[in-house]
């Protein structure tokens, strides 16, 4: 079975070799199936903004949408410090300023606070995942820390590229799972 590290440099890898064509593909389904999701009482939703040389999923139109569909839902952003791993949260509205962060990140450069607390559903980048919701990501451990901080019951779904592995072999009972996954072909459901 494969480890995170395995699956981090393995799945990288496939990544960053996809054709625009292929990423316009699985971002464009991504999508269709973040659309069906049910946002009922859903008031803060945390994502991400993608790191393009990263080829991560491309959020931006999800955010596009859901303005426009569930204007009641309020959008939430990370800004990162690399130095503590620690992430702040911020309300994304018309106000917010945007800064470019060194490792290629679309940041709030600050605004309105948001308690981890606070959050109904939060969108995950992964590299990969496997079949029992555990999640591979760059390592940092920056998003274990943020959903810990999370309420018990606050939905945790990845975005993903790839289908999942069967299993990671050094996955952690403590490790943080998710709740679902979805990719180009599929909305993934594990039970906690």
């Amino acid at each position: 079975m494969p480890t995170k590290t395995d699956l981090r440099a393995t799945f990288l890898e496939k990544r960053l070799h996809l054709s625009p064509e292929a990423m316009a593909t699985a971002n464009n389904a991504i999508m269709a199936h973040c659309q069906a999701l049910d946002y009922t009482g859903i008031r803060y939703l945390h994502l991400f903004l993608p790191i393009d040389d990263k080829k991560e999923v491309d959020t931006r139109p999800l955010a596009a949408w859901l303005r426009e569909a569930h204007p009641e839902v309020n959008l939430v952003l990370s800004k990162t410090d690399m130095q503590s791993s620690q992430m702040l949260h911020y309300l994304w509205d018309e106000q917010t300023q945007f800064i470019q962060h060194r490792y290629g990140m679309t940041e709030p450069a600050g605004g309105m606070l948001v308690m981890p607390a606070a959050m109904d559903l939060v969108l995950v980048p992964l590299l990969a995942f496997d079949l029992q919701g555990h999640r591979v990501g760059y390592g940092k451990g920056m998003y274990d820390r943020f959903l810990q901080q999370c309420r018990p019951d606050v939905q945790i779904i990845g975005l993903s590229q790839f289908e999942p592995v069967e299993s990671i072999d050094d996955a952690a009972e403590w490790d943080i799972r998710l709740r679902k996954a979805i990719t180009p072909l599929a909305i993934y459901e594990f039970n906690s």
